[in-house]
């Protein structure tokens, strides 16, 4: 391999790197452009170094050796480094997405720095199309799934899980609960509905049905668990 191949698989690599660290910098993430272009230009280097920098001990044809384990040992090295970016919030775990694509850059870093090109190219795009594209996808899916809550202050009796389901139309299947509990206020009912798997849209339009019962004295907007 001459210099201007090696250099040029470096600059490849840091490019590669540096497409994938945009996306996580964008959302300001502690690993972000510099340290995605760091990793697989490192990667590219080790992968380089494995394939070509003992090809003179090689050649003396004394010893045998695996070129692919300084490669295989960058997977577990960066693996730790991955393990860095995840951080425990109370019972929320963040930064998984980002120790994966640290993990991915090394892969292509990898890929480079033996020469394949398409392959690492590919990965690059793929990558990139997950961290960007898919997130809004996920972001609505999980949004669908989520709780909500709507709470009713009403005469007792008034408000009946009968009476929500004929509000509520083809959309009743989503109740998940109907509770009803005295309120502060003889002869009052608190009532709890809690929807799942509805938008805020529908839960709003229910909730305004709901409020325009003239026995319905007070409510309380939709709240997300």
């Amino acid at each position: 391999m001459t210099n201007a191949e090696l250099v040029m698989r470096l600059g490849a690599a840091a490019v590669a790197g540096g497409v994938v660290g945009v996306e996580r910098e964008r959302l300001q993430w502690a690993a972000g452009l510099r340290t995605h272009m760091m990793v697989c230009v490192g990667a590219c280097l080790a992968m380089i170094v494995s394939a070509y920098g003992f090809d003179d001990i090689r050649a003396t044809g004394q010893v045998s050796f695996d070129p692919s384990r300084v490669a295989a040992q960058v997977i577990s090295g960066v693996s730790f480094l991955g393990a860095g970016t995840i951080l425990l919030r109370g019972e929320v775990v963040r930064g998984l997405t980002t120790a994966a694509s640290i993990w991915g850059v090394a892969a292509i870093g990898l890929a480079i720095g033996g020469g394949l090109y398409v392959a690492g190219t590919a990965a690059t795009l793929i990558i990139v199309g997950i961290l960007a594209g898919v997130k809004p996808l996920e972001e609505r899916y999980r949004d669908s799934m989520k709780s909500r809550a709507l709470t009713f202050v009403a005469p007792r009796g008034a408000l009946t899980i009968d009476k929500l389901n004929e509000l509520a139309g083809p959309r009743a299947s989503r109740v998940r609960t109907f509770v009803a509990r005295p309120a502060e206020e003889d002869g009052q009912d608190e009532i709890v509905i809690t929807f799942v798997r509805l938008s805020q849209t529908s839960v709003d339009e229910i909730a305004a049905k709901v409020a325009a019962l003239p026995e319905v004295k007070t409510s309380k907007r939709a709240i997300e668990d």
